[in-house]
This record gives C-alpha cells, structure tokens and sequence, in this order.
C-alpha cells in the first residue's frame, strides 16, 4: 500500500509542476495589459507602463514564472492586480463558498444517484429501469443555467418560498445558509444524477451476472447479505472514479450557477480574474482547483485500491 501511495504522489507531484507551467504560460498570453486594465481605457500610457512595471509584468516571462513558483513553494499565491493585495484571502473565501454549495450537491446527488443506478439494475428491462434512465439521461442534457433560472422564476419569483441567491451573508446561521444554497444546488444535482445513476446501474448489473455473486446465492446466503457483502462492494467501484471526477468540476466549472445565483465562489473568481486581467488571481484560482482535483483523484485511487486489492497489487509488478 505504501509504494502504490508513494507511486500516486509522485505523479501528483509531476502533474501539479506541468500543471502551473501551463496556467502560468497561458495567463500571461491573454490579450489584454494589466495596467490598461487596472486604471481604465483613459489613462496616459505613462501611468499605464509606470503600474505594468510596479506589478512586474515588462519583466521576461521565465523570470516572472520562477518568481511566481518561488512564491508558490512558501505558500505566497501572489498579488492581485486589481485590489493591490494578497491573493490568498480571496481564494480561501472563495473556495470555503464553493465547498459549501459542492457538498450540499454531493450530499444530495451521490447517494440518490446511487440508489437510483442500484435499483435499475435490480429492475433491469422493467418500469423502474426505463423510468430511472430515461429521467437521468434527459436531466444530464439540460444545461444548468436552463434548470437554473427556471427554479428561479418558479420557486424564488413566482412561488417566493426560497431566495434568488446563494450569499447568506455573513454570520448566517445553517438552516439559512442551507436556504439560500438548495436552489443553486439542484440544478447540479440534476446534471450530475444521471452520470452516477449509469455507472452505479453498469456496475450492479455486472456484478450481479458475475461467477462469485451466483456462487453467494447457491450457498444459500441471505439476499441482504450477498447484496451488502458482494454486489454493493464490487459494482461501486465505477462509480467511485465518476464521483471523484466530478469534484473538479463542482469546484472550478460552476461560473455559470455562481454568476445566475451571484454566489461568490472559486468559480466566479476565476471569471473576473480573467475579465479584469488579474492574472495572479486567475493562476491562483486554477491552480487551487487543479489541487482540488488531484487530491479528490487520490483519495478516490486509495478507496479503489482499499475495494480492490488487484490494483494496488498491480501497481507493484
């Protein structure tokens, strides 16, 4: 177990490295000049090249990317062009909000999802299948601005029995803070329900034609048992992969929900980092969300692995 863990952090590690070249490199060929954008389409050039050389932006590429790797290493994610300030509070505020809205989608969807996958496979060909493929297939193609804005207009406009937007305030308390982020939440709980639905029903099905699940049965076990010991731990297995890579998206591909529910999360930071030119911000933001990423990628390698000994094992031949 150690050496498939120390297999995976090495190619975390790599992964992060490749990673921060690439949002370094691609922040820095956005069109746009930070200084213009900091002080207005009327500013004097002068005061213009005076700010891009104060924020170190005329320097050569290279020098500016080992700077920034060196600010990285002792956990200085930089200097926001437009607030003339640390980085890193905006991103912690930032990613604590969209954790918030990412787990009340998770605690909602993954264990519906699951339930939902697990039971067409017992119904494999009936009602009950065709009803749950069916509802999660066309609830994953509706885009979820379209889901979004019409819970808007019915429950928050027309109906007024929940708010229109995410932000509580500060100082909320949990049940008000759960008010104002079940609306943003179900649009992604709708999205993501017919992914893990598929995976969990393609699993369950699998099991259940398997050698070993046929073999519990003509031993006579108990029904319960052969589903909790055998077919729930082996067909979740895919399942597991889907969840753990749709972190990613919940944390950094929610622009669009944050915006419409103007909720300050990671995903609409990265939207004004990259409107506003900050590119300190932007390369911030990314660089958490890939962070975000990798370690929900490893958590999940390590609960596979758990559920699974032949791929830990495989990793050592």
């Amino acid at each position: 177990m150690a050496a498939f863990l120390l297999r995976r952090l090495g190619f975390m590690i790599l992964t992060l490295f490749l990673l921060s070249l690439i949002i370094f490199f691609a922040g820095q060929v956005v069109p746009g000049d930070p200084g213009r954008a900091v002080l207005g389409p009327f500013a004097a050039n002068s005061a213009v090249q005076a700010l891009d050389h104060s924020l170190g932006v005329d320097k050569p590429l290279v020098t500016r990317y080992l700077s920034w790797l060196g600010g990285l290493l002792h956990g200085d994610l930089g200097k926001s062009y437009a607030y003339q300030s640390a980085v890193a509070p905006f991103v912690r505020a930032a990613l604590i909000n969209s954790i918030k809205l990412a787990a009340l989608a998770f605690i909602i969807v993954v264990p519906l999802g699951i339930v939902g996958g697990v039971i067409a496979a017992f119904y494999e060909g009936r009602s009950a299948d065709r009803v749950i493929s069916v509802t999660g297939l066309s609830l994953t193609s509706v885009p979820e601005f379209v889901s979004g804005i019409v819970l808007i207009v019915v429950f928050g406009v027309t109906l007024k029995v929940l708010p229109v937007t995410a932000s509580a305030g500060a100082g909320a308390g949990v049940w008000n803070q759960f008010r104002h982020l079940i609306l943003p939440a179900i649009p992604l709980v709708l999205v993501l329900f017919g992914y893990i639905a598929r995976m969990a029903r393609a699993g369950t099905i699998e099991v259940l034609n398997s050698d070993y699940t046929r073999t519990a049965v003509l031993k006579g076990l108990p029904e319960a048992t052969v589903i909790r010991r055998h077919v729930l731990r082996n067909s979740l297995l895919p399942t597991i992969a889907v969840i753990a890579t749709q972190v990613g998206y919940l944390m950094g591909g929610l622009v669009v929900i944050e915006l419409i529910f103007n909720y300050q999360g990671i995903g609409q930071m990265i939207f004004r980092a990259a409107t506003q030119k900050d590119f300190p911000a932007l390369e911030a933001a990314v660089l958490v969300v890939g962070v975000v990423f990798l370690l929900s990628t490893l958590i999940a390698d390590v609960l596979y692995s758990v559920l699974n000994p032949r791929v830990r094992l495989g990793s050592t031949e």
